[in-house]
This record gives C-alpha cells, structure tokens and sequence, in this order.
C-alpha cells in the first residue's frame, strides 16, 4: 500500500504539469485583455502599457510559461491580477468552501441512492423498482441550472424555510448539497441496482437463501458488500463531475467557493487566479481517484495494491 501510494504521489508531476501547461496555453487563447478589463475601455494608452509592464503581460508568452513554471516549482502560484493578492492565500480561503458543498452533495448522494438502489434491486419489477428509477430518470435529467432555482422558489421564496443564498450554517447548505447530489445520486441508484442484480444469481446467495434467509435479508448481509465494489468506483469517477457541478451550484446559491471565484477569474482574465483554480481542481481528482483506490481495497480483499 505505502509503495503504491509513493508512485501515485510521484506521478502527479507531469499531471500537474500538463495540467498547467494546457490551462496556460488556454486562458492565453482566450480573446480579452485583464488591464483593459481592470481599467476600462476609456483608459489612457499609457495607463495600460504601465499596467502591462507591472504586471509583467508585456513580455514574450514563453518567458511568462518559463517564470510560472518557476512559480509552481518553488509553491508560488503568483498574485491574482484582479485581487491584487497570492493566489494561494485566496485559493486557501474559498477552497474549504467548495470541499464543504462537494461533501455535502456526496452525502446527500449517498444517502438517496443507496436505499433506492436497495429497493429497486431487491425486487426487479416491482413496484418499488419502477418508482426508484423513475426518480433516477428523473434526477438525470433535471439539469442542475434548473433545479437550483426551482428549489429556490419552493423553499425560500414560497415556504420560507431555507436561506436562499450564502454561506452559513447547515440550513444555507440544505438547498446547493440537493442541487448538486441529486443528479449523482441517480447515477448511484442505477448502478447499485445492477449490481445486486448481478450478485443475487451467485452461488453464495442461493445457498443464504437456501439457509432460509428471504431475499432481502440475503443481499443486505452478504450481497450488499459485494455490490458495492462497482458503486464505490463510480462513486471515484463521479466526484470529477461532481466538482464541475459545483461551479454552476456556486454561481446559483452564491457560494463562496472556488467554482464562483473561477468563474470571476475567467471573466476578468485573472491568468495566474485561473491557472491556480483549474490546478487545484486537477490534483483534487486525482487524489480521490487515489482515495477510491484505497477504498476499493478495503470493500474487497480480493483487491491488491502493489
């Protein structure tokens, strides 16, 4: 375990290099200029070429690539052009944010899917089955820019029970985790019913079946724990798309996260602020995807890792 999780340590470096890289080549691409952004069209063209200079935009895009690689080498990500500070202190200030709303649309994931996915495989066809995924169905199918909303009008605006925006305690959190778990949560069901499905033709389970254990007690004690070697793999995968959710959900709940302080970046030309956002983003799914490989291990003991 410790020799694998040494080479996968090891091989985030050229992730994080290509990853830099391409963000790099990208945001240089992209049409606009962050001085006229930051002082206006009716700005003196002295203005913006002293502005240019500061902030080191008047040199060729190969000695900017070499002085960020520089940057990431030493653990400096430069200062945001927009804020006027390290990117690392902003991104280390709304970074716990974004982790709080991924967390919590994860557990709001879980906690639909996984009796629903019960339900639906412990009796293929049957009237739970059909009204689990139905729901599923539905949950994909909703996007996230209009459910958000649509839970908005009902329970803040209408009812007048959860906060509509902002960040505070558990209750302003309510709305974005459902906004942003409901559609993994549908995902989640499926393959959870599939799988035990899957599992409830093996041997083993005839034979608890057999014993004189019903069909239901049966996949919760021995079939559950095999079915979910799948769903935790899924569960690795999505959290990538989870993530990419919670930059629409922040925009919608205003969510000091830093989906929201990407999208800002990105608006004004921040090149070092989207740089560090779209990186961290990048390192944060490779360490679930390394996470999930340890937790896979640990579902099934038949899983080595060497």
């Amino acid at each position: 375990m410790i020799r694998y999780l040494i080479r996968r340590v090891f091989a985030l470096v050229p992730v994080a290099l290509g990853v830099a890289t391409l963000t790099f080549a990208l945001i240089h691409l992209v049409p606009g200029d962050p001085v006229v952004a930051m002082l206006g069209d009716t700005a003196a063209p002295a203005d913006l070429a002293g502005m240019r200079h500061q902030l080191g935009l008047d040199r060729p895009v190969l000695a900017q690539y070499a002085s960020f690689l520089a940057g990431l080498a030493r653990g400096d990500l430069g200062e945001s052009i927009s804020y006027r500070q390290p990117v690392a202190r902003l991104i280390a200030e709304r970074y716990p944010a974004t982790l709080e709303l991924a967390a919590a649309g994860l557990l709001v994931a879980i906690l639909i899917a996984f009796p629903l996915g019960f339900i639906a495989g412990a009796k293929p066809g049957g009237a739970g089955d059909i009204g689990a995924m139905g729901f599923a169905i539905l949950g994909i199918s909703v996007p996230h820019i209009y459910l958000g909303p649509l839970l908005m009008i009902v329970f803040s605006l209408d009812l007048r029970w959860l906060p509509l925006t902002g960040r505070g305690g558990i209750a302003h959190l309510v709305l974005p985790a459902l906004t942003l778990g409901t559609a993994l949560a549908a995902i989640v069901a499926r393959m959870l019913r599939q799988s035990l499905i899957a599992v409830s033709s093996s041997d083993y389970m005839r034979t608890a079946i057999g014993k004189g254990l019903s069909r239901r007690a049966a996949l919760l004690r021995h079939g559950l724990r095999n079915a979910l070697t799948s769903v935790v793999t899924l569960l690795g995968l999505q959290l990538g798309g989870l993530l990419t959710g919670a930059l629409i959900v922040e925009m919608i709940f205003s969510w000091p996260g830093l989906g929201r302080m990407l999208i800002s970046a990105i608006n004004a030309r921040d090149y070092p602020l989207v740089e560090g956002c779209v990186l961290t983003f990048a390192l944060t799914y490779v360490v679930v995807n390394m996470a999930t490989d340890a937790v896979y291990a640990m579902v099934d003991p038949r899983v080595s890792l060497k």
